[in-house]
């Protein structure tokens, strides 16, 4: 058990050293639990850089799918990550739909075909991002996570549009698009154009879009993020960033297309540790 711990814990840090971080300050005993959920994740979200075609991903996604519909209590998959998070599911009493909508929603990751829609997109980040820190909330405290859920809606939006943001150059590499084609026309441009294309004053016009969105997002989380119980603040502690990478972003100018964005790992220690010590 101490070995799959250090796995789990280990395989969070190298994958996603910001939700890594956050979870150091959840109280000892959830601990556990919190890394389990965010090493699934990072799981998942790595499909794409193991496979050279969609279908392996999708007997990838449908394994996750029986392993978790198909659990018993107790009984070991053999996979570190599989186990600890069915324990973090039992333990918890987590909702096995939220992850049946969660791996549906990662299917468009192991293809080409672009966003189609703003709400789509935001659909999208709901699943995925906001569904994370709502589970992780459930775990922190039961009783207080449901009263926060919008909040937790919000705060993925703002972080998993960030995170698009910040991957524009690997997406992009990749022939993929997570730009939603509305946002793109109003830019005056295409999806094809946008991955393929050199930076223009239309493809700078539909990042601009982007960053506006997730500016939205994030504004909707702050003005009721003040209410937000101690209990509850490490599951929201990742998006406390989304300034910082916003700057990093700016930053970057025109060179977000080629490089991604990213932040010295000192800021980010302090922005967390600042907002898990004040909140926001």
């Amino acid at each position: 058990m101490a070995d799959e711990k250090k796995l789990v814990a280990d395989q969070v840090r190298a994958a996603d050293y910001d939700r890594y971080l956050s979870a150091l300050y959840a109280p000892q005993a959830k601990r556990d639990a919190l890394l389990s959920l965010y090493a699934f994740n990072a799981e998942i979200a790595g499909i794409r850089d193991r496979i050279r075609e969609a279908l392996p991903g999708e007997v990838r996604l449908q394994w996750w799918r029986d392993v978790i519909a198909g659990r018993n209590a107790g009984e070991a998959t053999g996979h570190p990550v599989a186990d600890a998070l069915l324990r973090t599911i039992d333990g918890h009493g987590l909702p096995e739909r939220a992850f049946e909508n969660y791996l549906d929603a990662r299917v468009f990751d192991l293809y080409d075909d672009p966003m189609p829609s703003r709400t789509d997109l935001e659909g999208y980040c709901g699943e995925t991002a906001g569904a994370l820190i709502q589970l992780t909330a459930m775990v922190l405290d039961a009783k207080s996570a449901p009263d926060f859920a919008a909040l937790a809606g919000h705060a993925g939006c703002a972080q998993a549009i960030t995170g698009i943001l910040r991957l524009l150059p690997l997406h992009r590499a990749r022939g993929q698009c997570y730009v939603p084609r509305d946002i793109l026309a109003a830019a005056g441009t295409t999806p094809e154009e946008f991955v393929s294309g050199a930076r223009s004053p239309s493809v700078a016009n539909a990042v601009d879009a982007m960053v506006a969105l997730a500016t939205e997002h994030y504004q909707s989380f702050r003005m009721d993020a003040a209410s937000l119980p101690p209990s509850l603040r490490p599951a929201f502690l990742p998006v406390a960033l989304v300034p910082t990478y916003f700057a990093a972003i700016s930053a970057n100018g025109p060179k977000m297309l080629t490089e991604p964005a990213d932040a010295p790992g000192w800021k980010r220690q302090w922005t967390l540790f600042r907002a898990a010590s004040k909140g926001w």
